[in-house]
């Protein structure tokens, strides 16, 4: 009887991005961003979905999935790849979805980034965000960003993950990668730790409490170079969710620091090629600037859009502007942008009726 092995070599073989279980539906696998059955496949019941993740789940995972209907876990099989896995439970019962993580990192050139991007491997210290929805995308640049770092540069790399999702060797700098749950109790337990661990680059894969949140800035605040990812979309909406994430009587000292250690904020969304083969990054760059740190010290957070239209020839660009250009090079197509944009008059006439 074919197993979850199958499954997953499947996504492998399809260009696929990750692998839907659901009780009372077939498997499906997201391939350049839609959803399509896996083909010999009829829809599962609870008893057979059960079998499928309990043959990559170990002994202790599984009776931690029984008690907490939730589970992360990373797994890597020889000659497929790497996967990162999050069981659930919903209303028809269990529920699975399997993320392929690329076996061999992507280089920021392969990616097509613009090449600001890269020049944020050279940043000495400061916080750097990479932001935006989920399978936007986030992960792969900041590993392409991260490899970067080890392959020019002698530092020390701390990685807080959960779990570890790219796997990197020793390049020229030093990696100590740990997954939260195994190799640390929290995101903000490892980063505590990684100020004391003499790291000279910390990369925080998840953003999501004001305790992580605090500790990142206090890192980048004492030079350390942070990078860490939020779900949010646009620059200015990221520096107002940040602030917006402590209570209101820390919010001024909280502008104060930000506004000293923000690097940069790349704000990320993954759109469908016109040939419907692939996926495109589209990023809003925001770099530091002169102007920047009055401006989020002052809470005038709208003049961030005035300093990216400024900023162009030191790398920055506009969320509208990235899109305009994918489709003037007919890499996307004029509804897709229209979709994604913030001022959606720009598209209209360029849509085909």
């Amino acid at each position: 009887m074919a197993g979850i092995l199958e499954l997953l070599q499947h996504v492998k073989d399809k260009g696929g991005s990750d692998l839907h279980l659901a009780s009372g539906l077939e498997p499906r696998i997201r391939r350049h961003g839609a959803l399509e059955p896996v083909p010999g496949w009829t829809s599962l019941d609870e008893s057979r979905i059960s079998e499928l993740l309990r043959e990559v789940a170990s002994g202790s995972q599984w009776e931690e999935y029984q008690r907490q209907h939730d589970l992360d876990f990373a797994y890597g099989i020889e000659g497929i790849g790497r996967f990162r896995i999050n069981y659930s439970y919903q209303l028809n019962g269990a529920s699975a979805v399997f993320r392929l993580i690329p076996e061999n990192l992507v280089s920021l050139e392969d990616l097509d980034m613009p090449r600001s991007i890269a020049g944020l491997a050279d940043v000495r210290s400061g916080l750097i965000l990479i932001t935006g929805p989920t399978g936007s995308g986030k992960s792969t640049t900041l590993a392409a960003i991260i490899d970067r770092i080890n392959s020019n540069y002698c530092r020390h790399i701390v990685t807080i993950e959960d779990p570890v999702e790219f796997v990197h060797h020793n390049k020229r700098s030093r990696l100590s990668q740990r997954e939260v749950g195994s190799d640390t109790a929290s995101f903000s337990a490892a980063l505590r730790a990684a100020i004391r661990q003499d790291a000279d680059v910390i990369m925080v894969g998840e953003m999501r409490d004001l305790d992580t949140i605090a500790l990142a800035l206090t890192a980048a605040e004492m030079g350390a170079l942070v990078f860490g990812t939020m779900h949010t979309n646009g620059a200015a909406n990221t520096i107002d969710r940040l602030i917006d994430a402590f209570p209101a009587e820390e919010q001024s000292q909280i502008r104060i620091t930000l506004s000293e250690s923000l690097a940069a904020v790349v704000s990320q969304q993954l759109l469908r090629t016109v040939d419907g083969r692939g996926r495109c990054a589209v990023v809003e760059i925001l770099l530091k600037t002169p102007a920047l740190p009055n401006v989020i010290r002052e809470g005038n957070t709208p003049m961030v859009q005035t300093i990216m239209q400024g900023g162009r020839a030191l790398g920055m660009v506009m969320l509208d502007d990235a899109l305009a250009a994918r489709v003037e090079a007919k890499q996307v197509t004029a509804r897709d942008a229209y979709l994604k944009a913030n001022n959606k008059a720009r598209f209209e006439s360029l849509i085909d009726d």
